[in-house]
C-alpha cells in the first residue's frame, strides 16, 4: 500500500512537471507570436509612409532613444570615448542623436525595399562605386568573401545584390523570437541570399566556397577572449579568424565593401569597395597569415566607416576589456610601432 502511494506520487509529480512545461512553452509562444503581431504591425505602418514622413518619424524615435530614455547609452558612450577621444560630450552627444536618426531610417529603408526597390527602377535609390571591381569578382568563377560591418544599410546592400541575379550564403545566429526568424528569413532569401545558422556551419561553409559560391560576412562581430586581438579603429578588438580562414582555405578573394546613406537621403544609397584581398595574387603580403589578413579588413572597414561615421552601430558591443596578456602584448606593440 504504502509502496503504491509512493508510485502514484512520483507519477503526479512526473505528470505536473510536464503540464507546466508544456503550459511554459505555451506562454513563450504567444508572447512570441505577440511580439511577431506588433513587429508586423508596425511594419505595415512604416510601408505606408512616404519618404519624408519616415524621416520625420525616424528623426522623433531617435530623440527618445538618445535623449529621455537612453537606450544602450553606456556602450554607446564608451565605444565613442573610446574610438573619439578627442571629442567633448556635445559632439558624442550629436553622434550618438545621427546613429539613432540612421538606426531607425534603416529599419524604414528595409519595409520599404520590397515594395519600392525593383529591378526596373534601382538606379533610382542605387549608385555604385568601383562597380567593375565588385563585377569582376561577383563574376568570377572563383569563390568570393564579401565583408562589411554593422555599418550603413548592409540590408539593402544584401537585397540588391540579389535582386541583381547574384545569390549569396550569409551567417548569422538564429533569432530567439522563431515568427520573427522566419519572416527575416523570408526577406533575405525573397531574392537569393540564403542563411546558415553560425553553429556547426564550417563543413557547408567550406563546401559553397569549393563549389565557387559566395559567402557574405559581417566582420565586426565580438570574438571573445580566443579570438584575434587586433586594433579596430585603433581600439583594441577581438575578431573571428574564421573569416580569413575561409578566404585562405579556398583561395577565395576577400571584397570588403559598404552600402551607405548618400547624403542622409532616406532610400539614396551608395555601394562601393574599399579593397581587395586575392590570395593567388598577394603583391601586399596581406594574405600571409590569419592574423595579417584579419588585420587588413579591419583597416579596410575602418576606411569604410571614415566616410560616414554616423552610420555605423555605435551601440554595438565591439570593443571588449581584453584579457591580461593580450593587453600587454599589444602594448609592446604600439610602443615599437611608436618608437
Amino acid at each position: 500500500m504504502i509502496g503504491s502511494v509512493s508510485i502514484f506520487s512520483r507519477s503526479s509529480h512526473w505528470i505536473h512537471q510536464i503540464v507546466k512545461q508544456k503550459l511554459l512553452r505555451l506562454k513563450t509562444t504567444l508572447v512570441d507570436f505577440a511580439a511577431y503581431c506588433v513587429v508586423r504591425l508596425l511594419v505595415a505602418v512604416i510601408q505606408t509612409l512616404p519618404l519624408d514622413m519616415g524621416r520625420s518619424f525616424a528623426n522623433g524615435v531617435a530623440w527618445l532613444a538618445a535623449g529621455p530614455l537612453k537606450i544602450r547609452h553606456r556602450t554607446t558612450e564608451q565605444n565613442l570615448s573610446r574610438v573619439f577621444p578627442d571629442a567633448n560630450q556635445n559632439e558624442r552627444s550629436a553622434m550618438s542623436l545621427a546613429m539613432w536618426q540612421h538606426l531607425i531610417l534603416m529599419v524604414c529603408e528595409i519595409a520599404w525595399a520590397q515594395r519600392r526597390l525593383h529591378l526596373t527602377n534601382w538606379s533610382e535609390y542605387m549608385t555604385f562605386r568601383d562597380n567593375r571591381t565588385i563585377l569582376r569578382s561577383l563574376l568570377s568563377e572563383r569563390p568570393m568573401v564579401g565583408v562589411t560591418g554593422h555599418f550603413g544599410n548592409f540590408e539593402i546592400g544584401g537585397y540588391v545584390l540579389g535582386l541583381m541575379g547574384f545569390s549569396t550564403t550569409t551567417i548569422a545566429r538564429k533569432l530567439d523570437n522563431p515568427f520573427l526568424h522566419s519572416w527575416v528569413e523570408r526577406f533575405r532569401g525573397a531574392k537569393g541570399q540564403v542563411m546558415v545558422d553560425k553553429e556547426g556551419c564550417a563543413p557547408l561553409i567550406d563546401q559553397h566556397l569549393q563549389q565557387g559560391g559566395v559567402l557574405s560576412l559581417l566582420a565586426d562581430q565580438h570574438a571573445g577572449d580566443k579570438g584575434c586581438w587586433l586594433p579596430f579603429m585603433g581600439v583594441p578588438a577581438s575578431s573571428h579568424k574564421a573569416l580569413a580562414l575561409f578566404s585562405l582555405s579556398s583561395n577565395a578573394p576577400m571584397v570588403v565593401s559598404y552600402t551607405i546613406r548618400k547624403n542622409g537621403e532616406p532610400m539614396q544609397f551608395v555601394s562601393g569597395c574599399v579593397g581587395i584581398a586575392d590570395p593567388l595574387n598577394d603583391t601586399a603580403e596581406v594574405c600571409q597569415s590569419v592574423t595579417t589578413l584579419t588585420q587588413w579588413y579591419n583597416e579596410r572597414l575602418a576606411t569604410a566607416i571614415q566616410l560616414a561615421p554616423e552610420q555605423y552601430w555605435w551601440l554595438h558591443r565591439r570593443w571588449r576589456q581584453p584579457p591580461e596578456r593580450v593587453a600587454k602584448r599589444l602594448a609592446k606593440e604600439a610602443a615599437k610601432l611608436s618608437a
